[in-house]
């Protein structure tokens, strides 16, 4: 059957940006004064979107980019990159659920639903200039860092491959020779404990070191009534990271940053949301099976509550988690005569392990449990030169990446007679990927520059994989394999760009870039229908107008973006129940698509000890083509072009207010509130699984003594206790009936005090 297409639509832009532009200028007070948290929130951030040799202030940069200094993270009250999934417009900073510890992150409606290591994301996560080369354990602690940008939008020109979405740039904190030393304490109602310490300081004239230690003991929050545990959840993470800087000459400098760290935790916390029992027609009658409610009854738990409102969980199997890290990134900058530039260079290592266990029936049966293992390990190097010639600036470099990973996956599935299937499969893959990328930015006079670049890119993936149902493994390794492959892909990424500077305070831009994700193979294959063949990269073009504007002597900045990405082979993870394997995974090319939006962020200096801040983000879109069957009903047709994309949900918009209250000689107490909403969204390619709307509210009050040395502060976070979702994943009727699901929770609302003491 032929694929059905449809028209491109094109709905008129928000007019929201310019309305809340005016509305916030109209309240603003003649001055203000930079001190305290208000001061601190109101600093222009120093970013490294375009790679330049120094660092450049975020109104200067013609990207759409949220970022936050390390100062700033602090004054947020933030512990980890999903702290600040809704604090953005049209992103979303979240952990998948499946295996704790694996960003599932979206940003302008392009984000993938897998823990699956082979499959490649649409946000790219790079620290301190290394891409972290599978999603697994991404979500990382914010403790003593420089600063995190969240890049919106492809960066295929200066970031490569797998940079569709948008980018999440992180920076750790370098080593200076002012000495230094900090301290944090945090703990929460449910015993959530954070301690954390950093020294700097110079050991030579010429050499500078930072240790940063970090140590959570988290008690667990969630109530399993199946196993009484009313601690369900709990963790146990830390890490260490020394660095240190050497000044080689008076012109070259080298930077090695290390870090070792492990998580132990409970396996993943989720509900099974099977609301009614669903009934089979026999040639004698008829078979019912159960809901989830009803399994829980026949188990003897009376009055479990699992609807969408309801944190309670009944899984029989709590499970575990165990990860391990260990990363060493150098950095070595020579600046040179020629172009008045500077050489860079940037040798990274990542070696990760993991090893886990989940209940995903979420029932008190056994039904589907999955005891997963990856072990990866990642070695790369980036040679980059960034100078001026003339009216000309600079940017261009070679890149190169190689990793090997190892998945293997035991499911402990029903049979349906009162035993169980034991299958265990996977899959290993030699991935190595180079690149060649420059970008000039030229200007044509005082006020306008142009930007003309391009990267190309080459990459090549050798992949075995063993179909869990052939069992061909045990979690030590795989006897055979049914797919024995190698396949490889090119793609040249342009961008064309303008810049009009108006005024010292004001910038407009445009550009249009391209962007590609990897082909690959999914090393979870349970399908019979299926084979675990490559699937081809995925495209996209993007156009986008933007404006920074700061109003009223930099007391009102705003920043402004609209957008049109065309996606080419939309590469998905589609999820279909199985009474066999409980769960099908199918990584595919599914179709083309159309994402359109606007989004805006704005703060207000109020007063000199009042700051508003507000964003909103808007987006919209369509399947253009399907290019096979996504709802399961066995036909490729209208039906499944009028699906939602997952993932999509089409407003984000926050509001907050940060407040100092001067005590003079006595110091300070700030105050903050933010409220956050995000719409509903489907989670999965039939649009069966659904994340929910959430209306997020989160506070802080803090006191500073005048020296600024300390700080004591309480703080509360979703504070409506909305229930927000990991994923919801449809389970086939077996194990839940009508609407059987799993879906991973998250923390409901959580209050707590913390103490920061610095020398």
């Amino acid at each position: 059957m032929g694929s059905p297409s449809k028209p491109k639509q094109h709905s008129a832009l928000l007019s929201a940006c310019s309305v809340a532009t005016l509305w916030l200028a109209s309240g603003i007070s003649p001055s203000y004064a930079a001190e305290g948290a208000v001061g601190t929130l109101m600093e222009e951030v120093q970013v490294t979107a375009r790679k330049r040799a120094d660092a450049e202030l975020l109104q200067d940069v013609p990207v759409a980019a949220t970022a936050y200094s390390g100062d700033q993270l602090e004054a947020l009250q933030t512990r980890d990159l999903q702290s600040l999934s809704f604090k953005m417009p049209n992103v979303q900073l979240e952990d998948v659920g499946t295996v704790k510890n694996t960003a599932n992150f979206t940003v302008r409606g392009l984000g993938v639903n897998s823990s699956i290591p082979s499959i490649d994301p649409t946000v790219g996560v790079f620290v301190d200039g290394m891409y972290l080369g599978v999603n697994a354990g991404v979500v990382t602690d914010v403790f003593d860092l420089e600063g995190i940008e969240v890049l919106r939008g492809p960066q295929g020109l200066l970031f490569g491959r797998n940079v569709t979405g948008g980018a999440v740039v992180v920076k750790t904190a370098r080593p200076t020779d002012e000495f230094s030393a900090r301290v944090k304490v945090s703990t929460t109602d449910n015993l959530d404990v954070v301690t954390a310490g950093s020294i700097n300081g110079a050991i030579s004239d010429d050499v500078n070191g930072r240790l940063t230690v970090y140590y959570n003991d988290d008690r667990g929050w969630f109530e399993n009534v199946a196993t009484g545990n009313d601690n369900a959840g709990a963790s146990d993470s830390w890490f260490i990271r020394p660095s240190f800087s050497v000044q080689l000459n008076e012109t070259a400098e080298l930077l090695v940053r290390m870090e070792h760290g492990r998580m132990d935790s409970d396996g993943v916390v989720a509900q099974n949301r099977g609301y009614a029992s669903y009934e089979i027609p026999l040639g004698d009658g008829s078979y019912q099976y159960p809901s989830a409610t009803e399994w829980a009854e026949w188990a003897g738990i009376l009055g479990w509550d699992n609807s969408e409102d309801s944190f309670e969980v009944a899984q029989d199997e709590e499970g575990y988690q165990k990860d391990e890290w260990s990363q060493i990134i150098t950095e070595f900058n020579k600046d040179v005569e020629f172009g008045d530039g500077t050489i860079t260079n940037i040798l990274a290592w990542r070696e990760y392990e993991a090893r886990g266990l989940g209940d995903i029936d979420s029932l008190p049966i056994v039904g589907f449990h999955a005891d997963s293992s990856v072990d990866q390990s990642q070695l790369s190097n980036e040679l980059r030169y960034a100078g001026r010639f003339g009216r000309t600036a600079i940017t261009a470099g070679v890149y190169w990446f190689s990793q090997d990973v190892t998945y293997l996956e035991n499911r402990l599935l029903a049979d349906g007679e009162g035993g169980t299937i034991d299958w265990t499969g996977g899959g290993v893959q030699d991935h190595s990927t180079y690149g060649l990328f420059t970008q000039a930015d030229i200007d044509l006079n005082e006020a306008w520059v142009l930007t003309l670049g391009g990267r190309y890119s080459s990459e090549e993936k050798d992949a075995k994989i063993a179909s869990i149902p052939l069992n061909y493994c045990t979690l030590s390794g795989c006897s055979n394999y049914d797919l024995d492959d190698s396949e490889s892909w090119s793609a040249f990424t342009p961008k064309l760009g303008l810049q009009w500077t108006v005024s010292d305070e004001t910038q407009l831009y445009t550009f249009w870039t391209k962007g590609f994700r990897s082909g690959g193979y999914n090393f979870r294959n349970t399908s019979w229908n299926f084979k675990p063949e490559a699937t081809d990269q995925e495209e996209q073009s993007s156009f986008e107008i933007g404006a920074k504007v700061d109003w009223l002597d930099g007391r009102l900045r705003t920043n402004m973006a609209v957008f049109h990405n065309s996606i080419d082979n939309m590469q998905r993870e589609e999820n279909f129940s199985s009474p066999e394997a409980g769960v099908v995974q199918v990584i595919r090319n599914t179709a083309d698509a159309t994402i359109r939006g606007a989004e805006l962020e704005t703060m207000a200096a109020l007063s000199e000890n009042l700051l508003l801040t507000f964003n909103v983000g808007y987006v919209d879109g369509d399947y253009d083509k399907v290019l096979g069957d996504l709802n399961g009903d066995g036909f490729v047709d209208d039906e499944d072009l009028g699906l939602e994309i997952p993932r999509l949900a089409p407003w984000t918009y926050g509001i907050g207010l940060v407040h100092d209250l001067s005590l003079g000689s006595y110091g300070t107490i700030t105050s903050r509130i933010n409220y956050n909403h995000r719409d509903e969204a489907p989670y999965t390619d039939d649009n069966k699984g659904m994340l929910s709307e959430v209306e997020m509210v989160d506070f802080s009050i803090g006191y500073t003594a005048d020296s600024g040395q300390y700080t004591v502060s309480i703080f509360g976070k979703n504070m409506l206790d909305e229930v927000t979702e990991g994923n919801d994943t449809q389970l086939p009727v077996n194990l839940g009936g009508i609407g059987a699901s799993f879906t991973p929770l998250n923390k409901g609302r959580v209050m707590g005090v913390e103490f920061i003491y610095e020398l």
